[in-house]
């Protein structure tokens, strides 16, 4: 290097720049989707096009401009909806259903309801008697109350006193006894309309037969002061210009409680066992489940006479037949 006179190195002039120019591209470069680039073709004096952004195919499911990870992010399945789950039993199990010892009440007197009728007062053709068939294990008696309404403690009493005084009509034990009301003691029941008999108003019922167990004292000993009865409901139908007696229900009063009688269905009487030209659908005695034991268990709410206390118990705790 040169120094001046000063001893300083002068400056140098920088060197000029130089300019790289590259030719002009013979084509408009284009930038088309991967899927649809044509072929490339090398061009020794062109630089490739640069590759399109690879799309992953979770982008699918992104709304436009897709994130940026799905471009550079590795593929992952799309993800399913998922399956539909049973709705879950709510609530909780079913409760076990006690087996209960029915309690038991003994009925003195039974009237047969399927007899009960209005028969014509040979002396007084217009009246009509109460007729019926009735079972009794000890004496008794038997009053008829036309219009009768209950009181306290199951006691009845007319609201047409004048029309007729109720009167108490003993009988004796025994059973398929039949009964009718004395002469002259009827009612003529022209008097009232059709709509009267046929419907009962509130307590009030047109037909009231109140059949009362009183067995006599035995010597030496105080008089029963008990009382047990079975009283009939009924309302009075028109047919064939001819009133018949229909049995709304019957209550059994026993020892100071009040009972609402019902049917159990499976019950074969001893009467009509008897007969050979009984039907013999009912004439099975035996469980129908185990069919060995006999039937001693009624299923509610159909009252159907039918299992052995040991089948019920089977079958109370079931629980297909607790779901039903």
């Amino acid at each position: 290097h040169a120094f001046g006179d000063d001893g300083i190195i002068p400056k140098q002039p920088p060197p000029p720049r130089r300019l790289l120019r590259c030719p002009a591209p013979s084509a408009p470069l284009l930038f088309l989707p991967a899927a649809a680039a044509p072929p490339s073709h090398h061009h020794p004096h062109h630089r490739p096009p640069p590759p399109s952004p690879h799309h992953a195919s979770s982008s699918y499911y992104y709304r436009h401009p897709p994130p940026p990870h799905a471009y550079h992010g590795p593929w992952h399945p799309a993800p399913h909806p998922p399956h539909p789950e049973p709705p879950a039993l709510t609530g909780p199990p079913p409760e076990f259903v006690e087996h209960q010892q029915a309690r038991k009440v003994k009925n003195d007197v039974n009237l047969h309801k399927d007899t009960i009728r209005l028969v014509p007062d040979v002396a007084d053709p217009d009246r009509r008697l109460v007729a019926f068939t009735f079972d009794a294990v000890t004496d008794g008696s038997v009053t008829i109350y036309y219009f009768g309404k209950e009181g306290k403690n199951c006691t009845f009493s007319s609201v047409y006193p004048e029309l007729q005084t109720p009167t108490k009509i003993p009988f004796q034990k025994g059973l398929a006894q039949k009964f009718v009301q004395p002469s002259g003691s009827g009612v003529d029941l022209g008097f009232f309309s059709l709509d009267e008999l046929s419907n009962p108003s509130g307590e009030v019922f047109p037909l009231v037969v109140y059949a009362e167990a009183r067995p006599p004292p035995e010597e030496g000993h105080q008089p029963v002061n008990y009382t047990r009865a079975q009283i009939t409901l009924a309302v009075l139908e028109k047919h064939n210009n001819d009133l018949q007696v229909k049995v709304v229900k019957q209550i059994l009063w026993s020892d100071g409680e009040r009972y609402e009688l019902q049917e159990i269905y499976g019950i074969v009487n001893s009467a009509e066992a008897d007969v050979p030209d009984a039907d013999d659908s009912d004439m099975g005695k035996e469980c129908v489940i185990c069919l060995t034991e006999p039937r001693d268990t009624a299923v509610f709410p159909c009252r159907h006479l039918c299992m052995c206390s040991e089948c019920a118990k089977t079958l109370s705790s079931n629980p297909v037949y607790l779901e039903a």
